[in-house]
């Protein structure tokens, strides 16, 4: 249960930490903060191909 707590705890501090850094020096300008489409269209294939390793993982590993 520590562990747990512990785990909790840090991420909360990094989220506090973070938060403001990444507000403070987001890009700002005409593209704002949009992901550029050459990323975006490999998403998908990533999250399938993760969901059937996980998969093969779950009932081979």
């Amino acid at each position: 249960m520590a562990t747990l707590v512990t785990i909790l705890v840090v991420l909360f501090l990094v989220l506090i930490v973070l938060v403001p850094l990444l507000e403070k020096y987001a890009k700002t300008g005409e593209r704002g903060g949009r992901i550029p489409a050459n990323i975006t269209r490999f998403i998908f294939p990533l999250l399938i191909l993760m969901v059937v390793l996980q998969l093969i993982y779950y009932y081979f590993g």
